[in-house]
């Protein structure tokens, strides 16, 4: 395995990090669309992941009821103090007018709730799972900040949040004296690079870290949808998140050439893509089965050629939007070079 600091933290993680969205039971709505992993397979996961080196979990309140932080916890059981945990808050559990979003109320009332559901006294990395845009920001980062200084937790840090979201979250919290976020959640992959226009550059800018969700595009990027047809997967009736399928098909093309080169899964080589993207600090990778994230694992020891890199791009690249497409310059050109005056 290796490891990196998060954002502009001293916190190393793993490059990738375990997420437990699957983890519910089959009598659970969300667990059974998801997954149903259950207790004993989330400890066999756990277990699995740990002896790969990992050292970073992520869930959330909302998953499976709190189902997700209740098997997380015992699956970690003694071991949570060498592990980072992440969770988040935003989303409620019932339909009061102050159970949703990050006021000083619900972010007291879900903490506390987490907190006794992972069986820990602390959370290494909260994160807003969603922007609220009812309550002040000041007011989030304040609380944010008491509870840090309280010792329940850690570092804080952001998930779904534009571009701008964040960079006036990280002024407010600077203006203020505040502990600022450390990290972005976000969706990316090879089927959805839309991060790159916006959210990882500020995010590099800032000195933020980021964390992919959903690297295999809900599994469209696994190697089992094909312009034949799709296997058992979840998209069957969960088609999350979007992927424009022409477009989504020609990328699996050249993953499945790519991968069949090596003798590797797909999945294989479409999370080693994203491990190779400068700002990405971790992988988050959620299976539904044992030997899916057996699989997946080993995708941190994948090194693509620059022939593989740029085959992938080529392939999966966005057109260039307004105001990208009035002066493109890349990462690391002077202004001098890219007007030709050097």
């Amino acid at each position: 395995m290796k490891y990196q600091p998060l954002g502009n933290t001293g916190l190393y993680v793993s490059r990738l990090c375990l997420g437990t969205m699957t983890f519910g039971d089959s009598d659970n709505p969300m667990g059974n669309m998801l997954g149903a992993t259950g207790l004993e397979g989330a400890k066999r996961m756990v277990d699995t992941a740990l002896d790969a080196g990992v050292n970073f979990f992520d869930t959330a309140n909302l998953y499976t009821g709190g189902q997700s932080e209740v098997m997380l916890g015992k699956a970690l059981g003694s071991r949570r103090k060498d592990v980072v945990v992440a969770t988040k808050v935003y989303f409620p559990f019932d339909k009061g007018m102050n159970s949703v979003g990050v006021s000083r109320v619900a972010i007291h009332r879900e903490l506390e709730a987490s907190l006794k559901r992972l069986g820990t006294d602390y959370i290494d990395l909260y994160q807003v799972h969603s922007f609220d845009p009812t309550t002040p920001l000041a007011e989030t980062l304040r609380t944010f900040d008491d509870l840090i200084r309280a010792g329940k937790i850690r570092y804080i840090g952001v998930s779904n949040f534009a571009a701008w979201q964040i960079a006036q979250a990280v002024g407010v919290a600077n203006q203020r004296g505040y502990e600022s976020f450390c990290s972005v959640q976000a969706y990316y992959s090879l089927a959805g690079r839309e991060l790159e226009r916006e959210i990882l550059p500020a995010a590099r800018e800032l000195g933020l870290g980021v964390m992919v969700w959903s690297p295999l595009a809900g599994g469209f990027l696994s190697g089992k949808y094909t312009r034949e047809g799709a296997g058992d997967g979840r998209r069957a009736n969960f088609t999350f998140p979007p992927v424009h399928p022409e477009r989504g098909f020609d990328i699996v093309d050249v993953l499945q050439a790519i991968a069949s080169d090596r003798d590797v899964s797909p999945a294989r080589i479409a999370l080693a893509w994203l491990l190779h993207q400068d700002g990405v600090s971790s992988v988050i990778i959620g299976a539904r089965k044992q030997h899916q994230l057996e699989d997946n694992l080993q995708a941190v020891d994948i090194e693509l050629t620059a022939d593989e890199l740029a085959r992938l791009d080529e392939v999966s690249k966005l057109a260039p939007e307004y105001p990208h497409w009035m002066s493109p310059m890349p990462r690391g050109m002077t202004v001098a070079e890219r007007w030709g005056l050097s």
